[in-house]
């Protein structure tokens, strides 16, 4: 009974095209495809596999061809390709332009030059086995160490082409250049080059090639060309390799043309042959090649305490000014854009009341808003305002307040920095606005604090180096600046929020960094809240220290922030009085709350500002008529009238104590307040309404979730049960089966044929026998599949049976199955 192995027209789609380049086997075991490199592995190389390119695993491949497939589709090896450090991409890179397939020996000297070519080892040699595993392992390269092959995507990536010149600088090969020549312009340059006429385009073509790849050769060629020429060859041999020609070209690059040395691309177009570039290059694909990892050094060396202490200064002032940011916006926050984000205007305002540069104040804004401490009110007229999250977080101890910080910083994927840039479409960038979400930013802060962490305890690197360091860990990305900015923003970053000090990284920014609680370390270098200020007859007071929960609170409500640092210093003025007056606070308690928190006496200055303004507190009165203003002092409604400032309000007399305006209250109130009066607003009861600063909190709202860079890591538990699906599937479509006893024989690459009654009789047969069958499969999707199953009930129109391929037991209709057949005896 013949036997043939089942094949999909899936399975030479993957396999065949790579195959078909081979030339023959390689040897007797070496693999002919990617699929067949791949089905060689080993379960913990296949979970190496789907673990270093997550992206293969949604869905899960079907087997080990549909693997193969997906590892070489375009989205996948340049998702591959940008993960690959330099001198792993130097060796794809020489790949791509050296014979396909490439031994070994062949791939070392396109990156260490001909012997003698390079003078010292740079450490290309011995560093190239762990670059070609590392491309092995991806599967972006596969083949015995005679036969190595880049997966064909790859290779159209990263190989030269008119559209697209290579990173290696090489041009095409005589081959491809010549490949649109007539036949009688090869004849000339063969017979130009000194070589014997032939009629046939294909060997003058591999003569000349013969002749470019000859040492010896090629060097007495060289030796005639005049001096000129070398200089016209050393503009192109490093690249770009395409160089423009006028109509009537001077002597050396008539010389060159003529020899080949130089082939037309265009018709004022000339392009240097791969093969006469490696030859003035020795052999060399790139100029330069990076074996090893750029080392980043220390730059400066601090105590561990002395950095710690600073880092922990930094600390504490990035919780005062997070809580000052979210607390400015709790009575009237910002409106958000119609396309989302923040207004310019706005970020001004936010820069001014933090006394910071406008890229400071969106740091601050984005990292609330990351850290759920700020979002959408989601009402009509909708704004930003503090979350339910921020209370809880104001009543946290210090220490815990940074790591929530902290731990919202790390993973974010808000990229502030771009803030005010411009996006392909040249629309502004707005801070809190949909496009500022960057993947790659959490990669890049976290392996810059993993540089950091590497370097001695106290010790800060030379940003320079760090960013070579990072431009060899990840090339492709490097180019597009990106990462280096992101690098940038980090540094600073880590600095203003303390996760560094003076550039070292903190041993709280180490806990942070290794997933460990950073509070239990950053709690004994914070100061101990204090409980009191020291007042001053300039109308200041001066906390020596954070102030604790309640006297901070009530203190910001009083007076104004003057500056800050180690020592805050509050100022109070008419209107900060005014503030805390409507908050709901009566002259009295004043008094005595500057009395009780105030280690020196209460100033006699500062108690009659506070008796001045609350006498005239609430004199006036403004409601909603739209608005209105009433006083039982007729003589004052009458100078409000006469008062030239007072004409946009709107005003007019209903009564000898009212005043009726056309603006609304809260216009009316800022309106009066900056004429220098201090009007308070009332309710419909006539009741003085008390502004509570706490008064407006958004919804519950959850943090924004950071924009994942791909898929998700897999589990061990996931890559197990991967591995176990794919093996079940290459089993099943790689199973070996007898002809069936039907004329309608299985064609290979499609689904079996069998009648109904065969189908049914078959199946029946194997549940008699305990055997496994083969059979093709059509869901109610109309997905097809084949599948290996051994019955075990056949009953109601379905067949119940473990199913080889899903590892599991399940039950199928009889009707879906296309076709079975029986396998041979020995397969299972």
């Amino acid at each position: 009974m013949g036997t043939g192995r089942l094949t999909g027209r899936r399975d030479q789609e993957a396999t065949v095209p790579e195959a078909s380049t081979a030339g023959g086997s390689g040897g007797s075991g070496a693999p002919r495809s990617l699929a067949e490199a791949l089905r060689a592995r080993d379960d913990a190389a296949l979970a190496a596999l789907l673990r270093a390119r997550p992206d293969l695993l949604n869905p899960v491949p079907g087997d080990v061809t549909q693997l193969a497939t997906r590892a070489g589709t375009r989205a996948s090896v340049v998702r591959a390709l940008e993960r690959l450090d330099r001198f792993a991409l130097q060796t794809a890179e020489a790949l791509a332009v050296a014979p396909d397939p490439c031994p070994y020996e062949v791939l070392e000297s396109l990156l260490t030059g001909e012997e003698g070519t390079t003078g010292e080892d740079n450490g290309a040699r011995a560093a190239l086995p762990r670059a070609l595993g590392t491309l092995r392992d991806q599967a972006l390269v596969w083949g015995g160490e005679d036969r190595l092959r880049l997966v064909r995507t790859a290779r159209e990536l990263l190989a030269p082409s008119a559209q697209r010149p290579s990173p290696t600088g090489l041009g095409p090969t005589v081959a491809e250049a010549t490949a649109g020549m007539s036949p009688t312009r090869i004849q000339e340059i063969v017979a130009a080059a000194g070589l014997p006429g032939t009629h046939d385009p294909v060997s003058a073509v591999n003569a000349l090639t013969g002749l470019f790849t000859d040492p010896d050769r090629m060097s007495a060629l060289l030796d005639e060309a005049p001096a000129e020429a070398h200089q016209v060859l050393g503009r192109l041999v490093w690249g770009p390799p395409y160089g423009e020609v006028t109509p009537n070209p001077t002597a050396p690059v008539r010389w060159l043309r003529d020899h080949g040395l130089l082939l037309p691309a265009s018709a004022r177009t000339v392009v240097l042959p791969r093969e006469v570039a490696l030859h003035l290059r020795g052999g060399l694909a790139h100029r330069d090649t990076a074996p090893v990892a750029p080392p980043v050094p220390a730059h400066r060396e601090h105590r561990p305490q002395l950095v710690d202490a600073n880092a922990a200064g930094q600390a504490l002032a990035a919780l005062s000014t997070a809580e000052e940011l979210v607390k400015s916006w709790e009575h009237t926050g910002p409106p958000v854009l119609r396309a989302g984000g923040l207004s310019v205007r706005d970020l001004k305002r936010a820069a001014a009341t933090l006394d910071s540069t406008e890229a400071s104040a969106a740091f601050w804004i984005e990292l609330a808003y990351a850290a759920g401490l700020l979002a959408t009110d989601g009402e009509a007229d909708e704004r930003y305002a503090p979350t339910p999250a921020f209370d809880d977080w104001c009543e946290l101890p210090p220490a815990e307040r940074w790591s929530v910080l902290a731990a919202a910083w790390l993973p974010a994927t808000r990229t502030s920095g771009l803030a005010g840039e411009q996006d392909a479409k040249g629309r502004t960038l707005s801070v809190l606005g949909p496009e500022l979400d960057r993947s790659a930013a959490p990669e890049v802060r976290r392996r810059v604090l993993e540089l950091l962490a590497d370097l001695p305890e106290g010790a800060s690197p030379d940003p320079d180096a760090l960013l070579d360091r990072l431009a060899w860990e990840r090339p492709v990305r490097s180019a597009s600046d990106l990462r280096a900015r992101l690098a940038h923003w980090t540094l600073t970053e880590a600095e203003v929020l303390g996760v560094t000090g003076r550039g070292a990284l903190s041993a709280f920014g180490r806990a942070l960094l290794e997933h460990r609680d950073p509070a239990p370390l950053l709690a004994p270098l914070l100061p101990e809240p204090v409980d009191h200020v020291l007042l001053q007859a300039d109308l200041t007071a001066v906390a020596p220290g954070p102030l604790r929960r309640p006297l901070g609170d009530t203190l910001a409500v009083l007076a104004d922030v003057e500056s800050k640092g180690g020592a805050t210093v509050y100022r109070f003025t008419p209107g900060s009085v005014r503030r805390a007056l409507d908050a709901g606070h009566a002259a009295p308690d004043l008094h005595a709350f500057l009395k009780e928190h105030s280690r020196t006496p209460v100033p006699q200055p500062l108690a009659y500002l506070i008796d001045d303004v609350a006498r005239r507190h609430g004199h006036l009165r403004v409601g909603a008529a739209s608005s209105y203003l009433r006083c039982d002092d007729d003589a004052m409604l009458g100078e409000i009238l006469a008062d030239k400032r007072s004409a946009g309000l709107g005003l007019r007399r209903l009564a000898p104590t009212v005043l009726a305006a056309q603006a609304e209250p809260t216009a009316l109130l800022d309106g009066l307040r900056a004429m220098g009066y201090a009007p308070a607003a009332e309710s419909r009861t006539g009741d003085v309404l008390v502004a509570r600063a706490d008064a407006h909190r958004t919804p519950a709202r959850s943090a924004p979730v950071p924009v994942p860079d791909g898929p998700p890591l897999p589990d061990e538990t996931l890559l197990g049960a991967a591995v176990r699906a794919i093996r079940a599937g290459d089993l099943a479509a790689t199973a070996v089966r007898k002809e069936p006893a039907s004329s309608s024989a299985v064609v290979p690459g499609e689904l079996p044929r069998t009648s109904a009654a065969e189908t049914l009789a078959t199946v029946q047969a194997a549940a008699l026998t305990g055997s496994a069958v083969w059979i093709g499969y059509v869901n109610a999707d109309g997905a097809a599949s084949q599948r290996v199953i051994a019955p075990v009930r056949v009953e109601g129109g379905f067949v119940t049976g473990y199913d080889h391929t899903a590892d599991e037991v399940r039950t199928y209709a009889l009707h879906r199955i296309t076709g079975v057949a029986e396998l041979a005896e020995d397969h299972l």
